[in-house]
């Protein structure tokens, strides 16, 4: 809780007073983790705000995207049977099986992430009693991966900056808690392959995932393979997705965050600065990946709306915190995640 958090005797205005949590009568020799408990609780004590909140949609999405990334990693000829994955490339693995049983360690760990990630932000809407929907999951079938993430739709015009900031950080946090796990047990328990197999596709590291593979696998010779296995590949879309929703534009998760902490002007610049960058990486590079995604985002908009408050202090334990979170997409997008291999 920020330092600027107000006492009895700085009253606030009425329109700003809904958004503090009290922390009750407590006695002045309470410990100091009773008192951040008592404030961070007294969010959910007040009745939630009145919604239609839609139940059916995001059921269903939700098992048809558990049965989407479960036949993504059911497929052989696609994901994880017949390929190996170490510094970008993918080969033959020969001899696999099992699959079924790969197939549902995948959808698991994917569905864990995305459903952390979702719920670090429902949850902050419950908080802060910001009208939201239930997590809606986007299945992606015939796909590598059988999912491009979840969404929730929220009424964000009814928050205030600082909760803003807690909205849009909290759920790429939650999904790498999950994540970042899931990815060292992966790469540690990756078996090297035969570096005479020839690769049919390239699948791009990260570079949280380069630096991980040269720290688990230092005796890996250079052009060694590792087989890839299901929690790995499910670290990987962990990674890709948690990136991607972190670039700072538009009202996507890195969106909230650098709108709380450049305000309306500084944030605008940074979006055309990342649209920049982005048009000019396909043009010279000739990867048109995510140009779908780049054409969306333009015809919704790169500006952030304003909030409720944007004045409400971040305090500089929020500053941090956010200006870290832009090293994100650094550490987990890959620009162009799959390509054919150049034989």
């Amino acid at each position: 809780m920020d330092s600027s958090h107000p006492t009895s005797a700085e009253p606030l205005p009425p329109d700003q007073a809904k958004y503090i949590p009290v922390p009750g009568n407590l006695p002045p020799s309470t410990p100091p983790i009773r008192v951040l408990a008592n404030l961070y609780r007294s969010g959910f004590d007040r009745s939630p705000p009145p919604t239609d909140r839609r139940v059916l949609l995001p059921v269903l999405l939700f098992i048809i995207t558990c049965a989407s990334t479960y036949w993504a990693m059911l497929r052989p000829e696609i994901v994880f049977t017949d390929h190996v994955l170490v510094n970008g490339r993918i080969g033959k693995a020969i001899g696999a099986s099992g699959q079924w049983h790969d197939a549902w360690i995948y959808m698991l760990c994917v569905m864990g992430m995305l459903l952390a990630h979702e719920m670090g932000h429902f949850i902050q809407c419950l908080r802060y009693r910001i009208p939201a929907s239930l997590p809606y999951f986007i299945p992606m079938p015939f796909t590598p991966i059988g999912t491009m993430g979840a969404v929730i739709g929220m009424q964000g015009s009814s928050a205030d900056r600082k909760q803003l900031f807690d909205i849009g950080i909290s759920g790429p946090l939650a999904g790498l808690v999950v994540a970042l796990p899931l990815v060292w047990i992966g790469i540690k328990q990756a078996i090297p392959f035969p570096p005479e197999a020839l690769p049919q596709y390239h699948l791009q590291d990260p570079l949280l995932f380069q630096l991980l593979i040269h720290y688990l696998h230092p005796e890996l010779p250079a052009g060694q393979e590792l087989l890839i296995n299901p929690v790995l590949m499910a670290g990987w879309v962990g990674m890709l997705i948690t990136g991607l929703n972190m670039f700072p534009i538009a009202q996507l998760d890195g969106g909230h965050v650098s709108y709380a902490l450049f305000g309306e002007r500084g944030a605008g610049w940074v979006a055309r600065g990342v649209m920049v960058l982005s048009i000019s990486y396909m043009i010279f590079s000739g990867v048109y990946t995510w140009l779908i995604m780049l054409m969306l985002v333009m015809y919704i908009g790169i500006d952030h709306p304003p909030t409720a408050n944007d004045r409400a202090h971040l305090g500089w334990g929020r500053r941090i915190l956010g200006l870290a979170s832009l090293l994100i997409p650094i550490l987990c997008f890959t620009p162009n995640p799959i390509s054919l291999a150049h034989r």
